[in-house]
């Protein structure tokens, strides 16, 4: 299904299609407007991250390929912000700008962690423009060993069927992310991964245990080699044109936004197959990459890092303990990708439902959720020689068995502050029986533009209460 990648450096994916920026609006609900029944939000910071094609090659770059981007943008900050976005995620951007129009933006409002409006500004192609990315396209068809395209409908891939033609001319495999509900749009392409709603719109109503029947029929319709259908909790459906038909169950744990899931699959998936991975480990591997991403909020970029540790903890059953080196070297990668760190720490002995809420709400505020344990003699010191009663390998199992929970770190003094200052989290979060001035490193922590967060107890709930109840 690929050509030969060359040994001499990594595998080189071009994507190409329709490009956004999403923009987040954070902040915090505390009232309804009086002018309508709509909640204020006072907002609190604002993010951009890459979207559509434009997070579909972040993947790809994420996961270790080299990566270009052929798009077209508007001439607007938007555009300029694309243009930062790509450079920061090691993508090389090549956009046709269209003057005097906008680049697609997805401004998304958030309060808390629930969004709770949107805004769509779409950028409009010409067939100029559209012209030159044809013209672009087969140049930089050499030395690529696959390309994707992304097609949220917004006219960059409108001559999508005479580029997939001059892929096929050139030998380079072509995997299609859908949107159109145009089955002929999308002849001739290696692969074509649409979603289940995106199934039907592109062959018809189809009851559940026939879309494999339906998709042998679109591969020889379309002249297709495979067709991967991507079905939410239901996983994901594989059939080739060899006749093999793969189900692969869901991996998510835990799914708290599932915006840009199909970019990081078809990123993840092309990443597999370009490495040589037969096409069900691929998408093995990308049913795992989409676990990833729709545990974080927002179009999150998974990285290889995030990729290997979640397939070695599935194959191990590891821990989520990391010495500070390790998770120092991981968090770079992570925030290379746009995630934000919340750090949280404890003795969490006896885990109860307090301590869970805490972590549930700490992982809320951001994309990664690490949590600083007290060592044992540690924990010693701060609650006397009868504690722990569980020891550091058992308190580290407990929590890394949490979805809340992505990094646990040990450290042995009687405060975190050291940690804090090598992990320099963006949000520090604490239970409610610590005030603002008493929390260990809060300083550091706002001094360096972050957040500090205090969580409301639980009431009656805490391990010296428990300890206490157990002993006669």
């Amino acid at each position: 299904m690929t050509r030969s990648v060359s040994l001499s450096g990594r595998p080189h994916v071009l994507v190409v299609g329709d490009a956004m920026v999403d923009r987040y609006i954070i902040g915090e609900t505390h009232r309804i407007s009086p002018e309508a029944p709509v909640p204020v939000v006072c907002a609190g910071r604002e993010e951009t991250r890459a979207g559509g094609a434009a997070n579909v090659a972040a993947n790809v770059a994420g996961l270790g390929m080299r990566c270009s981007l052929l798009t077209i943008r508007g001439d607007d900050d938007a555009g300029t912000e694309l243009v930062r976005l790509m450079a920061e995620h090691g993508v090389t951007l090549d956009a046709v700008v269209e003057t005097g129009e906008r680049t697609t933006q997805k401004t998304r409002l958030i309060s808390g962690v629930q969004q709770i409006a949107r805004i769509d500004q779409d950028g409009t192609t010409g067939a100029a423009a559209r012209a030159e990315l044809a013209k672009r396209f087969e140049r930089r068809l050499d030395g690529v060993q696959a390309v994707i395209f992304s097609d949220y409908d917004k006219g960059a891939l409108a001559d999508l069927p005479a580029l997939i033609a001059v892929a096929r001319r050139h030998g380079v495999p072509s995997y299609v992310d859908p949107k159109a509900p145009d089955a002929a749009r999308y002849a001739g392409a290696t692969l074509l991964k649409p979603n289940a709603r995106e199934f039907q719109a592109l062959f018809g109503p189809c009851a559940e245990e026939r879309i494999a029947e339906r998709a042998v029929q679109a591969l020889a319709e379309l002249d297709l080699d495979c067709l991967v259908v991507t079905r939410g909790v239901k996983g994901i459906l594989m059939v080739s044109r060899t006749g093999e038909v793969v189900e692969h169950p869901t991996e998510a744990l835990e799914v708290f936004d599932v915006t840009g899931a199909g970019d990081t699959i078809i990123a993840a998936l092309v990443a597999g197959i370009v490495e040589r991975l037969p096409i069900a480990a691929a998408i093995d591997r990308a049913n795992v990459a989409a676990s990833i991403a729709v545990s974080r909020p927002g179009t999150y970029v998974v990285t290889r890092a995030d990729l290997d540790e979640r397939l070695h903890r599935r194959s191990h059953g590891a821990s989520k303990l990391v010495s500070l080196p390790l998770l120092t070297a991981r968090l770079r990668q992570a925030r290379a990708g746009g995630a934000r760190v919340v750090f949280t720490n404890g003795c969490f002995d006896i885990l109860h439902a307090g301590h869970v809420r805490l972590l549930d709400m700490a992982r809320r505020k951001g994309d990664l959720l690490v949590v600083g344990l007290n060592s044992d003699a540690s924990v010693r010191r701060l609650k006397g020689r009868a504690r722990p009663v569980n020891g550091l390998a058992d308190r580290a199992e407990v929590l890394s068995a949490l979805a809340a929970v992505d990094h646990v770190v040990a450290f042995d003094d009687d405060t975190p502050l050291d940690l804090i200052r090598a992990i320099a989290p963006d949000i520090l979060v604490k239970g409610g029986d610590y005030s603002a001035e008493t929390i260990v490193g809060a300083d550091l922590v706002r001094d360096a533009g972050g957040e500090v967060v205090i969580t409301p107890l639980l009431a009656g709930r805490s391990t010296t209460g428990i300890v206490a109840a157990m002993t006669p």
